[in-house]
């Protein structure tokens, strides 16, 4: 996600929503499945080498016909991710500051949302199209790698670092995946304004590095920012906007980027909560309101429409969308830190999520299942 022109253009960490950074992910992730739930308007550009999506529009069956999205039964592997793009300085390349996977095993009845870790040290495939050789590196950078475009050094591609994230996240989780969406810092503000803000359980107190309490940004100082810092209270809390994308930015707290990935997780779910409750998918003017707001900061690439996706998962209930923390630990030698890697338990999730034993999985292992 995108800082504004005027703000500091520091990383998010993970959704950065930096995460989305803040959250990033859950940023990117509360936006996409916002998406997800109902549209009915074009779902942006497709990414370069994936089937190009057609028009989105408003469903119109006949009365004896199939409803949309009638034929997709999963499971269905969606990858949200929150992207520091910062279109204010010329040629910079896109960043992955939150990855997402929502998985909704075969049936649609429930979904498992996790997030990677930016720094994830994997397998980074070969990419002839950005001239990209390949190589083991953070996570975070197969976006910036895959936007490169031969020739063009100031003009990279997001739709065409998301092909590059697709490839490697596939290739770490085994999961296929079907459709996606970027979504900038500037879309998920607009986003939580236009849904008219959120209500989220605040887990622990959270300090702003980068807002004031009245949410302007704080000065930049030597080694950091000065002036006074927006404050997040545990408990019921309502987030408009900028107090969302920035309570899910926040990594310098205790549990570090870890404790970032489950407050934008929560922050996710706290949107697709509202969305559900107040029935956007069926309003056909709320969904205009909400695209119109995201404009260009949302890009949506699969093979199917978002109407097909939205409606075959309509159905899925609220108590059945878990959210998942993977754990993780740094990797490095001494001083020298190169990344971040799953432990055996979180690997161990995915293996279990592949064969369809997620539920018996995160019984065994309670620990995994991110409350409130």
């Amino acid at each position: 996600m995108v800082l504004g022109s005027m703000a500091p253009r520091r990383r998010w960490l993970l959704l950065g929503l930096a995460a989305l950074a803040v959250v990033a992910l859950i940023a990117a992730g509360a936006v996409v499945i916002t998406r997800l739930t109902g549209d009915n308007k074009p779902g942006g550009a497709p990414v370069g080498g994936s089937p190009t999506p057609s028009p989105v529009g408003t469903p119109t069956p006949s009365p004896s016909g199939p409803p949309p999205g009638a034929d997709i039964t999963g499971p269905l592997n969606l990858l949200l991710v929150g992207v520091d793009t910062r279109v204010s300085v010329p040629g910079w390349e896109p960043h992955s500051d939150a990855v997402l996977v929502l998985h909704v095993p075969k049936g649609l009845d429930r979904a498992y949302l996790f997030s990677l870790p930016r720094d994830l040290l994997v397998d980074i495939p070969a990419f002839p199209k950005a001239g990209y050789k390949g190589g083991k590196t953070k996570l975070t950078h197969a976006m910036s790698f895959g936007s490169r475009v031969p020739g063009k050094p100031k003009q990279p591609s997001t739709a065409q670092g998301y092909e590059l994230l697709r490839s490697t996240v596939s290739g770490y989780t085994g999961l296929r995946i079907d459709a996606g969406a970027v979504l900038t810092f500037n879309g998920f503000d607009r986003l939580v304004d236009t849904l008219g803000g959120v209500d989220i359980y605040v887990d622990q107190r959270v300090e702003s590095l980068h807002r004031r309490p009245d949410g302007k940004y704080r000065e930049s100082a030597p080694g950091g920012y000065k002036g006074p810092q927006q404050v997040y209270e545990k408990g019921e809390r309502h987030l408009n906007g900028w107090q969302a994308l920035d309570y899910a930015r926040q990594r310098y707290i205790t549990g570090g980027d870890y404790a970032r990935q489950r407050h934008q997780q929560q922050l996710i779910r706290a949107m697709t909560r509202k969305i559900l409750d107040e029935g956007l998918a069926r309003q056909p003017e709320r969904v205009d309101q909400v695209v119109s707001a995201l404009g260009d900061t949302l890009v949506y690439v699969g093979g199917r429409k978002i109407v097909d996706i939205a409606y075959a998962l309509s159905g899925l209930p609220e108590n059945r969308f878990t959210l998942v923390g993977l754990p993780g630990s740094g990797v490095g030698k001494g001083s020298a830190y190169r990344g971040e890697q799953l432990t055996t338990e979180g690997r161990k999730f995915l293996t279990e999520l592949r064969a369809g034993r997620a539920d018996a999985y995160l019984a065994a292992h309670p620990k995994l299942v991110v409350k409130n």
